[in-house]
């Protein structure tokens, strides 16, 4: 599948943090979504009525100034095409659908924010009328712990975190990347593509990261075994720390393609830009990360997914319902039972020829019954000897 050049201008386009693992309960108390069925459409069930985030102006304007629902972005801008843009559409999507105001509040100082920045801009969203403070990233924990205990009134959402510890305030929600990361490896596989690449922000330390890198690997390795191949993958961390794009991220991508790799998974934040370009200039492919990501270039044959703007929607309902005690204090998991991670099955989304979605939805089912169990031990496991992939850091 060759996809038509798409010409990218690399800008200095702050990053978005790619995220960090959960360390609290893990037991998913939402019930509202159905079981066995795939993800299509980031948010299609954030709200009951308007479920399109485009239809839904990013800024308004209260009738007294307050605003009840705020996003306090993480690092990067926040129309990234990625983490930030995935949970700023939940926000957007429960408040309209709920007749609710909102906001956004952007720390200072850009990728360089500190944690007083993230600290002022909580506090800011708290003083300007905020029940719910939605902060997106794992760079967050520490502002907010310090904005839960000094505005205990207010209520805090903490998207790819944990649960911190004497904050009932706080509710946290993480993801099971390695089966969106699996999902992905296996299809591209099965679609014929041999030569696999990833590029991960964070340097190697994201949780997230690792764990969208880890089921990859595997969905990868399985996919070959079944057709009794052998594929290679090559995976770096380099250029990532700051998970933006660069010329030289850009530049070891289009090498890649350059010796023969067709495929590359670009996860961390606005790094995917520089992947993207690469992948243009060459003719070849990409997988977007986080949200749907086949608006943002032609290059992207498939995304794996989390659905951000659902699991907002969900925790901001357990407030508004008075159900705030279920998931206080507490992380939530969510993956492939819940229906929020996935690949993208929507039309002009689904871009695979051979691979097709009665095939995806069947280890997708297997997922959800526990019959496919994809493991997440990336600290032991990551790097180990697989049967059917050659699996190369490039340092």
């Amino acid at each position: 599948m060759k996809k038509k050049v798409l010409s990218l201008v690399l800008t200095a386009a702050l990053a978005v943090s790619c995220f960090v693992g959960c360390g609290g309960d893990k037991n998913n108390t939402d019930t509202s979504k159905p079981e066995n069925k795939p993800s299509t459409e980031a948010g299609s069930e954030a709200g009951s009525g308007i479920t399109d985030p485009s239809q839904v102006s990013d800024e308004m304007t209260s009738q007294d100034g307050k605003y009840q629902i705020a996003l306090v972005t993480d690092v990067g801008q926040l129309k990234d095409g990625s983490f930030n843009e995935g949970t700023w559409n939940g926000v957007k999507l429960y408040a309209a659908n709920n007749n609710k105001s909102y906001k956004y509040y952007q720390p200072a100082n850009g990728d360089k924010a500190t944690d007083d920045d993230r600290y002022n801009a909580m506090a800011a969203a708290c003083e300007g009328g905020a029940d719910i403070v939605v902060a997106p990233g794992f760079l967050q924990a520490t502002a907010l712990e310090k904005a839960a205990k000094a505005y205990p009134d207010t209520h805090f959402v903490f998207i790819d975190g944990w649960a911190i510890e004497g904050c009932n305030n706080i509710a946290a929600v993480s993801y099971q990347e390695e089966q969106c990361g699996y999902f992905a490896g296996y299809a591209v596989v099965k679609e014929g593509y041999e030569k696999l690449g990833f590029c991960g922000g964070g340097g190697g330390t994201n949780p997230a990261c690792c764990r969208y890198l880890y089921g990859f690997v595997q969905g990868a390795n399985a996919a070959a075994a079944e057709m009794s191949k052998n594929v290679e993958l090559n995976y770096t961390w380099l250029y990532g720390q700051s998970y933006q794009p660069s010329n030289e991220l850009q530049t070891l991508a289009a090498g890649w393609y350059n010796n023969g790799t067709e495929v590359i998974f670009a996860c961390g934040g606005t790094l995917c830009q520089s992947v993207f370009a690469a992948a243009s200039a060459n003719d070849k492919l990409t997988i977007g990360v986080d949200v749907d990501q086949a608006g943002d270039s032609d290059t992207v044959l498939t995304s794996a997914m989390k659905e951000l703007a659902n699991s907002v929607g969900q925790m901001a309902a357990k407030f508004y319902d008075g159900k705030w005690d279920e998931i206080a204090g507490t992380c939530q998991v969510l993956g492939a039972k819940d229906g929020d991670t996935g690949l993208p099955t929507a039309d002009g989304s689904w871009k695979f020829e051979t691979f097709t979605k009665d095939e995806y939805q069947t280890m997708f089912d297997k997922v959800v019954s526990g019959e496919l169990k994809i493991d997440n031990d990336y600290e032991k496991n990551l790097t180990q000897a697989y049967s059917n992939v050659k699996f190369t850091e490039v340092k």
